[in-house]
């Protein structure tokens, strides 16, 4: 019984060999074929030169273009205060502000036109006394020692009567200064002085500044000298706003009143030295009638004190590329798709690098494509499939 089964195990185990052998044989041939390499998918902007006028941007606050202290020359009590003499009140030119008490004046005055009387009539008596002895001494009746004597009279009288004069001419000005009027159209900052206080000579009792104009110091990075057509060492005609047409314009922004506003002015010259601690130039833009006192129903005023933005309009190149940021490789290198779909590096003269773009100069020709695809291995060569955008949308892309 055990012979039979081996018999059986033995043919079993044949049949199986014979079934594996005919498999083996009856395989199908598989052909060994090299993977289908995938060019990777990058974009592209179309070089299209277009002229480009740089800007700078800056940040500053407004001040006065002038500012000065109200004081009085003479001394007295107060009588009288203009309306527009208190802390943000405003004036004109001209405008009387404060009257000191004039009745000690007026007497000095008065005392002084006596004075020119009394020594005018004395100065006259001493002349036609020089003249009797003058004609005396022709006829030899008189000594040379009297017409010394009034010579030298008629001189102290002359003398008296200047010094008179002078007295009346001061007595007339400090009663002019009784009244403070206003050098200029402003307003008033801080005011120290109230009816029936006594002021002294010399002692401020407001602070003024100017609104003709107001001005905005900006600090710029020596960096961005380059792009602005600034007046650098040129002389300035701080007087004259007519005399700054041809420098750049500034517009200025603010949040005022709840709402975004914008005013326009001119950078009018620059300070004369660079800032040690933060080596910076400060340039200084000018804005007319930033009260609106011109023109009703103007916009908000640029008042003193507000922290503006500023972008100043620079210099501008006919034919320039603008691509987005990240076309830019290191070394100032920008990929190029050739004819044939490869990828070739390119040296290029970057005018200005921004923040989401930068400006090339040169080493570009109109209609070329520039990779814009953050490529971490990217080399000579290589090929690629493209896909077009615009430069617009390209320059959108974080």
């Amino acid at each position: 019984m055990s012979f039979r089964k081996a018999v059986i195990a033995l043919y079993v185990l044949g049949a199986g060999l014979l079934a594996t052998a005919l498999v083996w044989l009856t395989r199908p041939v598989v052909e060994p074929e090299p993977p289908e390499a995938v060019a990777p998918l990058v974009r592209v902007v179309t070089v299209a030169p277009e002229p480009v006028r740089f800007a700078v941007h800056t940040q500053g606050t407004v001040v006065p273009r002038t500012e000065s202290e109200l004081v009085p020359q003479v001394s007295g009590e107060v009588v009288w205060l203009s309306p527009g003499l208190v802390s943000g009140g405003s004036f004109e030119e001209g405008e009387p502000l404060l009257r000191v008490e004039r009745t000690d004046y007026e007497i000095e005055l008065e005392s002084a036109r006596a004075a020119v009387a009394r020594t005018s009539s004395e100065a006259a008596r001493a002349r036609k006394e020089l003249e009797r002895q003058r004609r005396l001494a022709a006829q030899s009746v008189t000594s040379q020692a009297r017409i010394d004597d009034a010579e030298n009279a008629a001189r102290v009288a002359q003398a008296a009567l200047r010094e008179a004069r002078a007295r009346v001419t001061r007595a007339e000005r400090d009663l002019e200064r009784t009244e403070l009027v206003a050098p200029y159209a402003g307003r008033v900052r801080e005011e120290r002085v109230d009816v029936g206080q006594f002021v002294s000579r010399g002692v401020s009792v407001a602070t003024l500044y100017a609104v003709d104009w107001a001005e905005v110091r900006l600090p710029l990075p020596d960096r961005e000298l380059a792009f602005l057509d600034l007046p650098l060492g040129r002389r300035a005609a701080a007087a004259e706003p007519e005399a700054h047409e041809a420098g750049p314009t500034v517009k200025l922004r603010a949040e005022f009143a709840g709402a975004s506003q914008v005013w326009t002015g001119r950078i009018v010259r620059t300070e004369g030295e660079i800032d040690p601690r933060s080596r910076m130039v400060n340039a200084v833009a000018r804005v007319e009638d930033p009260y609106g006192r011109g023109e009703a129903g103007a916009a908000p005023p640029l008042a003193v004190g507000l922290f503006v933005e500023a972008e100043i309009e620079g210099r501008s190149v006919a034919d320039a590329v603008v691509l987005p940021r990240a076309a830019l490789r290191e070394g100032d290198r920008v990929l190029v798709v050739d004819a044939e779909g490869r990828l070739r590096f390119r040296d290029v003269e970057v005018l200005r690098t921004e923040r989401e773009r930068v400006v090339i100069g040169a080493g570009l020709r109109a209609g070329e494509q520039v990779c814009v695809s953050p490529l971490s291995a990217a080399v000579d060569g290589m090929a690629v499939r493209i896909a077009v955008e615009s430069a617009e949308l390209a320059r959108s892309r974080p």
